[in-house]
């Protein structure tokens, strides 16, 4: 065994000449496994969000999305849907219409985003998955029936089983000029709810979804689309058959996966998620500064047999080594002992959601904490406290100097 280490572990585990010294020592480990262990668990709930969010969202979303560089329609035709369709893992390639729109109901108005599906868009994507009401259909026959997001449903007070009250959905026409009624500058189309769907609040407070030939009505459009969402199946290398489809498509065309379609949102969630760990960590380096303490006290303490090693022709490395052993020593004490901590309670979350959120049951899409464990988060945090540690057990070695009589001593 390393000598320096062999004696740093007979310091820790023996008695000293003063109690408080091993008070310090304790507290010094205590605080490091307290802050270990809030920085695994703040960081696995982190994790559950983000999982929850991008999961929701996925049901949204599409695998890709391919929308024009410039301008905000095209005409579908003009990409060679066959081959793209025939790629690997591909399962659908609907064509899409969005634009903001007035959607009225029963004297309630909103502004929502209105997005034209086709067939293709209804047979493969999951949002059925997430309806909070009534059915994922948007025609019953030649009767035109909306979709919509809880929050369009709350702004409206919609109603999906009256089937005497229809939405009027308004949207302005392309190139009208001045009239005397202005009711002559909108195209107007009258819809029956069929259900209410809830994703995340960004999209339930704006999303409504139509079939895609109500939108082309509404915007006097005859082949142009706005997008054409790709979904894959499962398993399907997405990086492959995005490259792909950019060579088929070409400049003229981007093709975005899910985190360049919500850009934003993951820019945040990676921000807030630093901004944690980093505000936790300040508070391990306060904890982890009591070492600074335990280690200076040590010295104190064993001055005389400081003195005998050094008789016995230790150097002053051999003499810094102990005490920096000591330091790193309970500093990965604490620090796996938070380890273990964090993942115990973390397991518990999961397997009985112990801490709820709050409010009423059901009123939120999980009714406890999400938490989700990563393994490159126990290691980024057993480094950053080893890190810590070993800077706070190296500061007051430095200041080990020999005095007269060859006691050791703190130089200021």
């Amino acid at each position: 065994m390393n000598l320096p280490f062999f004696i740093a572990r007979r310091y820790i585990l023996s008695r000293k000449s003063h109690q408080v010294i091993n008070i310090i020592s304790w507290v010094s480990l205590a605080g490091i496994a307290v802050g270990t262990m809030a920085l695994i668990v703040v960081l696995s709930v982190f994790n559950g969000f983000e999982h929850l969010v991008i999961g929701l969202m996925n049901t949204f979303d599409p695998d890709l999305e391919i929308t024009p560089v410039q301008g905000k329609t095209f005409d579908p035709y003009t990409l060679p849907e066959d081959q793209m369709q025939r790629l690997p893992g591909v399962v659908s390639f609907a064509r899409v219409i969005e634009e903001n729109a007035l959607m009225r109901y029963r004297g309630h108005q909103h502004i929502v985003t209105l997005k034209g599906v086709d067939e293709s868009y209804v047979r493969s994507s999951p949002l059925d998955t997430l309806l909070l009401d009534g059915e994922f259909r948007l025609r019953e026959g030649e009767v035109e029936q909306v979709v919509v997001g809880a929050g369009v449903a709350w702004f409206l007070e919609m109603n999906i089983r009256d089937r005497m009250s229809p939405a009027e959905i308004y949207i302005p026409r392309r190139g009208k000029g001045y009239s005397a009624n202005p009711l002559d500058a909108f195209n107007r189309e009258l819809v029956f709810p069929a259900g209410v769907f809830s994703v995340q609040q960004e999209f339930d407070t704006r999303y409504a979804l139509v079939s895609l030939e109500l939108m082309r009505r509404l915007l006097n459009y005859e082949r142009e689309v706005t997008s054409i969402e790709v979904r894959l199946s499962e398993g399907t290398d997405e990086e492959e058959v995005k490259a792909s489809m950019q060579a088929l498509a070409g400049e003229s065309f981007r093709v975005r996966d899910r985190m360049e379609q919500q850009e934003t949102l993951y820019r945040i969630m990676r921000t807030e998620r630093w901004a944690i760990f980093f505000i936790l960590t300040f508070i391990v380096i306060i904890a982890a500064f009591n070492m600074v303490g335990s280690v200076s006290m040590l010295v104190i303490d064993k001055r005389k047999d400081l003195a005998v090693l050094w008789s016995l022709g230790a150097n002053r490395a051999l003499l810094r080594g102990i005490f920096l052993g000591q330091g790193v020593m309970l500093t990965l004490a604490g620090a796996l002992a938070g380890l273990l901590a964090g993942a115990i309670l973390c397991w518990l979350q999961q397997q009985f959601g112990l801490i709820r959120l709050g409010g009423t049951e059901g009123s939120f899409v999980v009714d406890a904490y999400p938490v989700k464990m990563a393994f490159r988060d126990f290691l980024v945090v057993l480094v950053t406290v080893g890190a810590i540690g070993l800077v706070a057990s190296w500061l007051p070695t430095l200041r080990l100097k020999e005095g007269e009589n060859r006691r050791f001593y703190l130089s200021r």
